[in-house]
């Protein structure tokens, strides 16, 4: 067992604090996936009428959802609540929230035969909802201490394939604009290769909406083992990816359909997690980054502007 691995487990750090009542709605949708059946029927009962199931008691709850108390119980400290009582809390204040007058939610999926206006409304409504989510959902903490790491980071290895590999590379060039060495791999061979060199003080960040993509995963491993510092940005944070993250940034996604896959959504919501991770680092690397980001505009500069007549 590594001495990271051993921290994880003897840590004597506190739990973390319950979602707030405007995130419980983020974490169903992300967590709903990955629940038993009878545990996908309290946390969709809980979403869809937070007033109505605050009003009752465990067993109640139980009873309507056709399940046991036990698995509401579950259910409750999956989406990261002590107790059902907390839970119960948490629906009264999304409940009142709700009542504040908000607009109707859009809740058609996208049909074949569409007009492109409804399609451009629905899936406007979808990305806003999908930030707000992931946005709510979003631990500060952890966003914060991958913050950190990154603004010391000697080197800076980013692993994700598919439709996360553009969410990596779209990092890898921010980072290198601010005067970070940052690289963005897809493939799983470069990966693992470019991982054997990472050490202590280096960042390894893994993107997958899954949470358990073999390709990605591997590299982090290998980064987690070799000491660095690793990240892994997903939507299922109880997935395997999480055994080797130091920090694990939850992103949130649409309902998906047909004409949207997961690809879709999950890449706006990991976007939404790589800006603030870029701006928590210029943040703190201002006195560096402000000077790198004007020389990267001035070198580019002549290839945006009109080319002088002869």
């Amino acid at each position: 067992m590594t001495n990271k691995v051993k921290e994880i487990f003897t840590s004597g750090s506190a739990p973390p604090a319950p979602p707030a009542p405007a995130a419980l709605a983020a974490k169903v949708r992300t967590l709903a996936p990955s629940m038993t059946r009878s545990m996908q029927r309290v946390a969709e009962a809980v979403a869809a009428d937070p007033a109505g199931c605050a009003a009752l008691t465990v067993t109640g709850l139980g009873e309507l959802t056709g399940t046991s108390e036990a698995t509401v119980v579950r259910t409750a400290r999956l989406l990261g609540y002590p107790g059902y009582r907390d839970l119960r809390l948490a629906l009264a204040g999304l409940a009142a929230q709700q009542q504040s007058g908000r607009a109707p939610a859009v809740t058609a999926d996208i049909a074949v035969d569409d007009p492109i206006a409804d399609v451009v409304t629905k899936l406007a409504y979808d990305e806003q909802q999908t930030l707000a989510d992931t946005a709510a959902g979003l631990d500060t903490v952890q966003l914060g201490a991958a913050v950190t790491a990154l603004a010391g980071a000697r080197r800076v290895d980013i692993y994700g394939v598919g439709a996360s590999s553009l969410v990596g590379m779209d990092l890898a060039q921010k980072l290198l604009r601010i005067g970070l060495i940052a690289h963005a791999h897809s493939d799983p061979h470069l990966a693992v290769t470019n991982a054997v060199q990472l050490r202590s003080g280096d960042v390894a960040i893994a993107i997958t909406h899954s949470g358990s993509t073999g390709d990605v995963i591997e590299p982090l491993r290998v980064a987690f083992d070799h000491g660095a510092t690793t990240v892994a940005i997903t939507g299922r944070p109880d997935g395997p990816v999480s055994q080797y993250a130091d920090h694990i940034l939850t992103t949130s996604t649409a309902r998906e359909s047909e004409l949207r896959p997961a690809a879709m959504s999950s890449r706006t919501s990991q976007l939404l997690v790589v800006d603030c991770l870029f701006i928590g680092v210029a943040q703190r690397t201002y006195e560096t980054a402000a000077p790198a980001l004007a020389a990267s505009y001035e070198a580019l500069a002549h290839r945006h502007s009109p080319r002088s007549s002869r």
